[in-house]
């Protein structure tokens, strides 16, 4: 993704000592990973009263399971069911569902020869605390602020990149801002692993938190984040995208409506903190899929602050007018693509940072002309695109936006006679048609989980996979009330949060074995153990595109807890959104969840 073999090559301050202790370390991982000794999988966090329980079980010898309190006292007993169809690894697994067991209170599983689980509780709001953490995180993220200590506990640091003076890369200067000039740019979130800011990953990451608070309105409005503008009338949520979005209003060249590709340094920053880091920073080249983005996520933005007209005066108008305008710079450019290596032969100094390239911008018009509808009414946007392109519904990444403009639609299908878009009902039928997709037959899986259907699912970024398909879920649910979607989404969040091949709950900071060493400056640097909380790391990937030896190249077990491995352990914003979308959604609709057998 973004960061790649030469951010690892930088890192030769201490290259020495891993070359030395690599054959160590991975073998010291394998054990850990694969014979940590706990055999049982499942959410460490825990269970609503009146929702599924699933526990899974491997190689197990034992035809009975039993869920005890923490003093060992049995309150339920039930028989393990073997899984109908084997896991990747080829094994079988043994599934114990306790879903009638409803009690509030905190627990183990335990399974006779195979031990017990890591503990967990069972009660109402039993995500609250980490799906709030999932965007708590964005504010560790943030750029051009102090962190202090009343907010940030622990973690508190100094301002990293002001970007106040921020200079005009030879690839995006213009007649009226030549190279070498200054814009100031700050604010806005660091990307992941690394300290640059990128408008392709910001847009689907901000527009996937404006969703979250455009579906569940009610209940963001109770989610508090101890962040410096709490309690300023606006949702925190909504405080937390505003710190990204304003910087994004900096990244629009004002002079012609296009917006640059990324703020960036012309290569990684060493394994610092952020306010080490003082080399010149860049806007560098406009693209389309930047460009579309950009009106995607400010027409949509428009709509949503224009019910804060006194604590965001003239905000909604300007979302709208610079979205106008960046969809006239597009329609005008519908083919600019952010080639970095043709960009680095033509001009210095060379850019080395992620690319977030992409040749193919027929998703990001959907998604933009669906959002300027929405919010104009104007029906000359989706007149302007082939809605319909092929029959693919492909899950939204960065450089696949199509679904974005979709859920746009579906949801804000308040629109009737000449402006009603003649493929809503397709658009609908689709959704629908995506959700049976995944849940078909995903009850038989080792994990009982739509995440471990199929091994390609598991690539870079494999947990945000499993996230988005529970974002799609979430949305089908909305749509036709059938409550299978509700519950498979529930079983994509248990997976993250446990239940899975490596035996991880994936969120720094959130269960009883979690990943401690993520490829992510801040939590390297700052000299703390713990890493900052909230925060979703990739997951399993066989890839090993950093070299990094993962203990096992089984798809779902492909997972090491190592700073250096930035292909399974890296974190990114658009990676906490969709699991944030899916924690909040799952604690907003828990009353809607499947009542106890």
């Amino acid at each position: 993704m973004n960061n790649n073999l030469r951010n690892y090559m930088m890192r030769s301050t201490y290259m020495l000592t891993a070359i030395i202790t690599f054959i160590v370390q991975t073998a010291f991982s394998q054990q850990v990973i694969v014979n940590d000794g706990v055999k049982i999988r499942l959410n460490q966090i825990g269970f609503y009263p009146k929702a599924s329980k699933t526990g899974i079980i491997l190689n197990s010898k034992s035809n009975a399971f039993y869920i005890q309190a923490l003093d060992k006292k049995n309150v339920f007993t039930g028989k393990l069911k073997k899984s109908i169809k084997p896991g990747l690894n080829g094994d079988f697994t043994d599934v114990a569902d306790f879903t009638s067991f409803n009690v509030p209170g905190k627990y183990q599983l335990y399974v006779p020869g195979s031990g017990y689980s890591y503990p967990f509780e069972i009660k109402r709001s039993v995500h609250h605390n980490v799906a709030a953490a999932a965007i708590k995180a964005y504010y560790f993220m943030r750029a051009s602020i102090p962190l202090k200590e009343r907010y940030a506990g622990k973690w508190s640091r100094a301002e990293g990149h002001p970007d106040s003076n921020v200079l005009i890369h030879p690839s995006a200067a213009s007649d009226k801002r030549l190279a070498g000039t200054s814009i100031s740019s700050p604010g806005g979130w660091y990307d992941a692993g690394d300290y640059n800011k990128y408008i392709v990953n910001s847009g689907i990451s901000t527009s996937t938190l404006l969703s979250l608070y455009e579906d569940f309105p009610a209940y963001m409005k109770t989610v508090k984040l101890n962040i410096p503008e709490s309690g300023n009338k606006i949702p925190d949520v909504l405080n937390e995208v505003l710190w990204n979005l304003r910087w994004m209003l900096t990244m629009q060249d004002p002079n012609d409506g296009g917006v640059y590709n990324k703020l960036t340094n012309a290569a990684f920053d060493k394994m610092e903190m952020p306010d080490k880091g003082t080399e010149p920073r860049y806007v560098v080249q406009k693209g389309t899929a930047a460009t579309l983005d950009f009106a995607a996520v400010m027409a949509q933005a428009s709509r949503i602050f224009r019910k804060f007209p006194k604590e965001l005066p003239g905000l909604a108008d300007s979302c709208l007018l610079q979205a106008n305008k960046a969809w006239e710079w597009a329609v005008k450019n519908p083919a600019v693509i952010y080639n970095q290596d043709a960009m680095n032969k033509k001009f210095e100094p060379k850019i080395t940072t992620g690319g977030y390239g992409d040749g193919n911008f027929s998703d990001e018009f959907i998604w933009a002309a669906s959002e300027l509808f929405i919010s104009t009414q104007k029906p000359e946007f989706l007149k302007a695109v082939n809605l319909l392109p092929d029959t693919n519904m492909p899950i939204p990444t960065w450089s696949q936006v199509r679904l974005l403009g979709y859920y746009a639609l579906i949801k804000n299908n308040n629109l009737s006679g000449a402006n009603a878009p003649k493929e809503l009902p397709e658009l609908k039928k689709r959704l629908l048609a995506l959700a049976d997709n995944l849940i078909n037959g995903a009850g038989e899986t080792a994990y009982q989980t739509v995440m471990t259907k199929s091994a390609r699912h598991f690539g870079w970024g494999s947990n945000s996979e499993a996230a988005n398909e529970g974002v799609v879920l979430i949305q089908a649910y909305k749509l036709s009330n059938n409550k299978q979607y509700l519950d498979f989404a529930l079983a994509n969040l248990d997976y993250i949060l446990g239940r899975n091949g490596s035996g991880y709950s994936y969120i720094t900071g959130y269960g009883s074995k979690t990943p401690m060493h993520p490829h992510h400056r801040p939590s390297v640097a700052d000299g703390i153990a713990d890493p900052i909380p909230g925060l979703l790391v990739g997951g399993p990937n066989p890839g090993m595109q950093d070299k990094i030896r993962v203990p096992s190249l089984v798809p779902d077990e492909a997972y090491i807890d190592d700073d250096r491995a930035y292909a399974a352990n890296e974190i990114a914003i658009n990676w906490n959104a969709p699991f944030a979308y899916l924690a909040n959604a799952i604690e907003a609709l828990q009353d809607q969840l499947k009542t106890s057998k």
